[in-house]
């Protein structure tokens, strides 16, 4: 398996992404699903997944806390970075999800579609004592055995557009569209050029618009 990024900042990563969370929820008092949204339409969690050094390395978890809070326009009250030495649920919570991440090299949309950050953080008594990959394990087992929708069809209603929405901004014919969705016709072994349309369209990637199958 290829992995998201170099394995020697996945440590530091972990780190960062754990206290980010436990930060932004405990000091800052944010509420978990708004940190949640507000990191994955950021740019820092695309960033974050690339394994950009400024962000699995460069910065502490306070500091990524509040990029992510400033650039979604979230108040919150200025306050002197803690990084508490116990780690909490919602520290292990980042913790885990930074390794899975980088494990799968799924992006956290295509993670956080299938499981959300408050059913993480559910599986912390059972897993948080054991290795991680029992926890990678779980995570691949759910994300194959639920019935989910097409990352296309997850992104495009992300943005509220229709199929014929999408057809008439992509210039991809809205059967094409429609085929994917149904999952009559594999995005996976389309062209690029269709790729490319759909994903410059939507504002993503062309790799988020794929399908992954994950090993158990």
């Amino acid at each position: 398996m290829i992995h998201a990024y170099s394995e020697l900042y996945i440590n530091t990563a972990q780190n960062i992404l754990g206290h980010a969370i436990d930060y932004a929820i405990r000091t800052l008092d944010v509420d978990i699903k708004t940190f949640q949204d507000a990191f994955l339409v950021s740019p820092i969690s695309k960033q974050f997944s690339k394994g950009n050094p400024k962000y699995v390395s460069g910065i502490n978890g306070c500091e990524l806390a509040e990029m992510v809070l400033d650039y979604a326009n979230i108040a919150y009250f200025e306050h002197e970075h803690i990084m508490y030495l116990d780690k909490t649920n919602y520290y292990w919570l980042g913790w885990a999800l930074a390794y899975y991440q980088w494990y799968t090299n799924l992006s956290f949309m295509e993670i956080i579609n299938n499981i959300s950050f408050e059913e993480i953080l559910l599986m912390y008594p059972k897993y948080h004592e054991m290795d991680i990959m029992k926890f990678v394990s779980a995570i691949n087992k759910r994300i194959n055995n639920k019935n989910k929708e097409t990352n296309l069809k997850i992104i495009r209603q992300t943005f509220n557009y229709s199929q014929t929405q999408l057809a008439i901004y992509s210039n991809v014919p809205i059967r094409q569209i429609q085929l994917f969705e149904q999952k009559q016709r594999n995005i996976n072994k389309t062209s690029g050029i269709t790729l490319y349309k759909l994903a410059n369209a939507l504002h993503c990637n062309i790799e988020d618009l794929l399908e992954k199958d994950l090993a158990s």
